[in-house]
């Protein structure tokens, strides 16, 4: 009888090596993926982590959700990621509410208190000075979670040059933050580097790529197939991607080691 343990058949069920090598285990530092959870239930989490958390290193409870849970089913699916080894945080626009109610320090406490292990610091809808965001940043820090920072505009009408992000960016990183975000929004479309169709814009993405120092630093939002595979084609499978649908983890994992057709005739 073949055993499924996974440390005695790592890859390929013991026969197979990844076609696409070199993709890191956890824990892990790098080729990160993080989840987009609008609303899965209990079951739901734990058949996804029971099935997949060696391959989700964060899940982002999307936009403001987390405060229309009832809190004892929160604090229940916070500790089942916990108990999988997988980090959960709010996503980003809950805390910019919290910055423009100026409660900031609540907040990060109350997220404390639940149990979340990271938080993320957004300004995608509003305008968040720079001592603001720095300050948002070191107290997240401070309070011992791991911090993200997002930069880009959820509103098309709002996107700024690539270039400018360098300093934002930079300035992150110096404050603490863990990973800087590119934005994606949960659509993929019409935002930061992708097109109106969900394509990479070209100009755009090369302006921002050559004002990043450490492309390890960046977390892409990749909501789509085709921006999964371009960004892993492009950086290798160690990319580190988010807004991923839970339905789609397999299959994105699967990107990532040659055992879809798509990467895998890059190996070719």
């Amino acid at each position: 009888m073949i055993s499924s343990r996974n440390d005695e058949y790592p890859q390929g069920w013991g026969f197979l090596q990844f076609p696409l090598e070199g993709r890191l285990g956890k824990p892990r530092a790098g080729g990160l993926t993080m989840v987009m959870d609008k609303g899965l239930g209990l079951s739901e989490i734990n058949d996804l982590l029971d099935l997949a958390s060696d391959y989700v290193d964060f899940i982002k409870l999307g936009f403001g959700t987390s405060a229309l849970y009832p809190l004892p089913l929160l604090e229940k699916k916070i500790d089942i990621a916990a108990s999988h080894g997988v980090g959960i945080y709010p996503g980003g626009t809950f805390l910019e509410v919290a910055i423009l109610q100026g409660r900031l320090n609540k907040y990060l406490r109350t997220c404390r208190g639940l149990g979340f292990t990271a938080v993320e610091v957004s300004d995608g809808t509003m305008d968040l000075s720079a001592g603001d965001r720095a300050d948002a940043i070191k107290k997240g820090v401070d309070m011992g979670f791991t911090v993200f920072s997002e930069v880009g505009k959820k509103d098309p009408r709002d996107i700024k040059e690539a270039e400018s992000y360098y300093e934002q960016i930079h300035e992150d990183l110096v404050n603490g933050a863990f990973k800087v975000i590119i934005e994606g929004r949960e659509s993929g479309k019409d935002v930061a580097i992708y097109d109106s169709r969900g394509e990479i814009e070209e100009n755009y993405f090369s302006a921002l790529k050559s004002s990043i120092e450490d492309l390890d630093s960046v977390l892409w939002e990749a909501p789509l197939k085709k921006q999964q595979q371009e960004l892993i084609i492009r950086f290798g499978p160690n990319v580190n991607l988010g807004n991923i649908h839970p339905g789609d983890m397999l299959s994105l994992e699967a990107l990532r080691v040659g055992f879809r057709g798509d990467t895998l005739r890059t190996c070719l």
